[in-house]
């Protein structure tokens, strides 16, 4: 398989990222797609598009070996389920799908082509293998079953961003930034109110607690 592109995001390591795409809207990105696919006949129509699904690479869990059963965060890390009935990117092949939303198609004289898109949960710099329109009327199945994941409590916390510190953040970071801290970057096992995480987004070290439902950022630091 080709990679065609690399996406350009605030996410710098795998903490904090989205479990999945679309929960954070705010969460934008660049996709700058290398010379030889950089053709603006290749992307004639996308521009009609809301959506557009985008097939990548886990390049950060590429293994040899694979295991049939995984972990899940979402059911605290501690029981097992079969990695084809899982998000994880732990897989026999590290391939991940995600819906973005598409903002805009740019035609760069510098960086040819480019593809703007939201609700992203990806890695800077993610290797992506190709780019597909969504189809609402074949993508949309409004009653599917969510399997293990029906049970699960949606996530969201009240940040409070102290404004001493969130001054400390570019005005055009602040709202993504904001909407990530409250999907709860931990993971769901770790509930420490003592402890202080430490979260890179942009170009920040975000250090923050979280005591019940409720996320204190107690230090901005510019990397």
């Amino acid at each position: 398989m080709k990679i065609i592109a690399h996406i350009e995001t605030d996410f710098k390591e795998k903490f904090g990222i989205p479990r999945q795409s679309g929960l954070v809207s705010e969460s934008t990105g660049r996709i700058i797609f290398e010379k030889e696919y950089s053709v603006p006949e290749a992307f004639r129509g996308l521009e009609d598009f809301s959506h557009i699904w985008v097939l990548w690479q886990f390049s950060e869990a590429v293994r040899e070996d694979w295991s049939p059963t995984v972990r899940p965060p979402l059911l605290g890390g501690n029981k097992r389920m079969g990695v084809f009935a899982t998000r994880s990117p732990f897989r026999p092949n590290a391939i991940g799908l995600s819906a973005l939303k598409l903002d805009k198609v740019e035609f760069s004289k510098t960086e040819g082509i480019i593809l703007h898109v939201s609700g992203a949960d990806l890695l800077d710099g993610t290797p992506i293998y190709d780019i597909k329109p969504y189809l609402p009327y074949a993508d949309s199945i409004p009653r599917a079953v969510g399997g293990f994941t029906e049970s699960l409590e949606e996530r969201h916390l009240e940040v409070d961003f102290p404004e001493n510190l969130l001054t400390g953040v570019a005005e055009e970071k602040r709202t993504a930034l904001k909407a990530v801290l409250s999907a709860d970057p931990r993971p769901s096992y770790q509930d420490d109110p003592e402890r202080i995480y430490g979260m890179s987004f942009a170009s920040y070290e975000i250090k923050f607690t979280v005591n019940g439902r409720t996320l204190k950022v107690t230090d901005v630091n510019e990397k």
